[in-house]
């Protein structure tokens, strides 16, 4: 089966690197197990040319094979897992990195408590990507910003956390005693994440809704170096409220400044295939999850129960 998993990742991305990266194998590696199963199946599955990697008729047909035969694999492993117990054994999950840093570190203790077999691994990348690999199969369950931008992925809430305007200490927003208005946004220069992390849409989003543009050329890879920004002056940004205790500890010059109600915000939570028999043990999951977030020890301010 590992073969199999090689060739059709090769299959996906017709490249030797990227297969193997997107595997977390070799490239000497995956190219002997797609030549192994070659031998096996006594037969070319690619043409390999200095420049690009091409399937061979064989291989097309070997490749739409194998896609429906590890997914029935898949399925099997689930269900077995499902008979054995709650959380046991290996778990994949994706985390989107707006959210990584902030929650990790609050529930990874709790989950080790409640559930001591599960063998947990965990992958940070954006939506898109965690998504696509949740509905590959190559990944379990996913945490992600809801709802979830392609059908077929089950969602299960897991918290609320509000969006806290950011902004440079030496900015007079005059902000009243009740909140800033959403408003004020249509005056400002508001920095975005890059393209292809939510979170940028969602601080869109806000703004269109009061009619202002987020208009910066400055655009980051991180909320770490988003904030930076602001702090060096060049505009103000929306951050999630459990980001701010880890975000703001290095940048001077910051002045955070609460919505006025109703506040904008995201909700967060659980994602795994609508076809997946283990939908019991994700909602255990995301009961372990809540539990962590809410207990006043993991001193985890930010998180709120959704609404």
């Amino acid at each position: 089966m590992a073969q199999l998993r090689a060739f059709l990742s090769l299959a996906e991305h017709l490249h030797f690197r990227d297969a193997a990266a997107a595997l977390r194998m070799s490239q000497p590696a995956l190219s002997g197990a797609v030549a192994a199963l070659e031998e096996t199946l006594e037969t070319r599955l690619v043409e390999r040319t200095t420049r690009k990697v091409m399937l061979t008729p064989a291989g097309e047909r070997v490749a739409r094979r194998a896609e429906r035969v590890l997914a029935e694999l898949d399925r099997l492993v689930e269900d077995v897992r499902a008979v054995r117990g709650p959380l046991v054994g290996p778990l994949r999950v994706g985390v989107i990195p707006t959210v990584a840093p902030y929650l990790l570190p609050v529930v990874l203790p709790r989950l080790a408590k409640d559930f001591p077999e599960l063998e947990l691994s965990v992958r940070e990348e954006r939506t898109d990507g965690i998504v696509a690999e949740l509905l590959a199969g190559r990944l379990d369950v996913v945490v992600l910003a809801l709802p979830s931008p392609v059908a077929g992925v089950r969602e299960v809430p897991l918290y609320d956390e509000d969006f806290v305007l950011v902004a440079p200490a030496s900015q007079d927003l005059a902000v009243p005693s009740d909140g800033v208005a959403r408003e004020v946004l249509g005056e400002l220069d508001v920095l975005l994440l890059n393209e292809g992390h939510c979170l940028r849409d969602q601080t869109m989003d806000v703004c269109r809704e009061v009619g202002a543009r987020a208009v910066a050329a400055t655009y980051a890879t991180s909320l770490a170096t988003l904030v930076q920004l602001v702090s060096g002056g060049l505009g103000v940004t929306l951050v999630p409220e459990a980001a701010l205790p880890v975000e703001t500890r290095r940048a001077p010059n910051l002045a955070l400044h609460r919505f006025r109600d109703p506040a904008p915000f995201r909700r967060v939570g659980l994602g795994y295939r609508a076809t997946s028999p283990r939908a019991a043990e994700f909602e255990a999951l995301a009961e372990s999850v809540r539990a962590a977030i809410s207990d006043p020890a993991t001193e985890a301010p930010g998180f709120r129960p959704s609404r």
